[in-house]
């Protein structure tokens, strides 16, 4: 009870004060040295005034909307109908904020225009991707062939591809298969062989492809279930090259002491992303590549 009483008369005691505050503080006096002249008030503000502006960064120069229009427009005459045309939007949308907030257009910091050789360079290789783009992903590049027919029953492809690189990489021989399998291989290289390789000989310059569609049982026995090869849903890897011409090969590299690690990093890294992974003591048939297909199983991805 002492505490709340205390506690009221202080407040009591403090409103007053605070209600009659000055709008703001007393600036200090400056102090003199021995035998100078006191400073006045008029000359401590024209001092704060001075350091303030020092201190104030220079003024970038502004660039109006006519100007950047301008510029814009002088660029686009030296391009070709079809960059012009792609240009068209980015001047639209220069006008249209023009037109909501000048002062936001002749006030804002524009950033400089790129050269028109990078600008054509970028399209054409756009342009290049857009061209041989397959399954929907410009970083997979090929050709779209369709409907495949399987001589026996149980083979053939609805929506085939024939994939001839991915992510820049080449394949050895282009490979008729699924957009499913296209995907998750290009999953594989991404996240598993382009990390594993890094700079190693310059990085990866090629896969090279042992197999991949063909109408047939498994392992090529007689009376044997159709191979997901059969499908369009499996590719063999027998191995890659480096840029520098260095070949790894599952053949002689699984079981060295230089390419063994990397080689069995691969094929661990593919179980998962693919539902069948075989290599070498999987099955006798898979000694010299891996075989990556991607079948569905009840009990996930067997790899092997």
């Amino acid at each position: 009870m002492r505490f709340l009483i205390n506690s009221l008369l202080i407040i009591s005691l403090a409103s007053p004060v605070a209600a009659q505050a000055p709008a703001s503080s007393l600036r200090p006096v400056a102090r003199m040295t021995s035998g100078a002249e006191p400073v006045t008030q008029a000359q401590t503000d024209a001092t704060q005034t001075r350091l303030s502006a020092e201190s104030r960064p220079a003024v970038r120069p502004e660039i109006s909307e006519p100007a950047l229009a301008d510029r814009l427009l002088t660029r686009m005459q030296g391009l070709e109908p079809v960059e012009r045309s792609a240009l068209l939007p980015e001047l639209e949308q220069v006008r249209a904020f023009a037109a909501a907030s000048s002062l936001a257009i002749r006030k804002a910091l524009r950033p400089t225009l790129r050269p028109g050789a990078i600008v054509r360079k970028a399209m054409a290789q756009r342009q290049d991707e857009a061209r041989g783009a397959i399954c929907g992903d410009p970083r997979l590049q090929g050709k779209r062939i369709g409907f495949v027919p399987g001589r026996i029953s149980g083979c053939g492809i609805d929506d085939a591809v024939r994939l001839r690189s991915v992510n820049g990489i080449a394949l050895s021989q282009q490979a008729t298969i699924d957009c499913v399998t296209a995907r998750t291989l290009k999953r594989w290289v991404d996240t598993a062989l382009a990390p594993a390789v890094g700079s190693r000989g310059g990085g990866v310059a090629q896969i090279n492809v042992a197999a991949h569609y063909a109408c047939r049982g498994r392992n090529n026995q007689r009376g044997a279930k159709i191979s997901e090869h059969g499908k369009g849903r499996a590719i063999d890897i027998s191995g890659i090259r480096l840029r520098d011409g260095t070949e790894i090969t599952v053949l002689d590299g699984w079981n060295s002491r230089r390419d063994g690690p990397l080689l069995k990093k691969l094929h661990r890294a593919a179980c998962g992303p693919f539902g069948t992974v075989l290599g070498p003591g999987s099955d006798g048939f898979h000694e010299d590549h891996f075989h990556f297909d991607t079948a569905r199983h009840r009990n996930g991805s067997y790899c092997r």
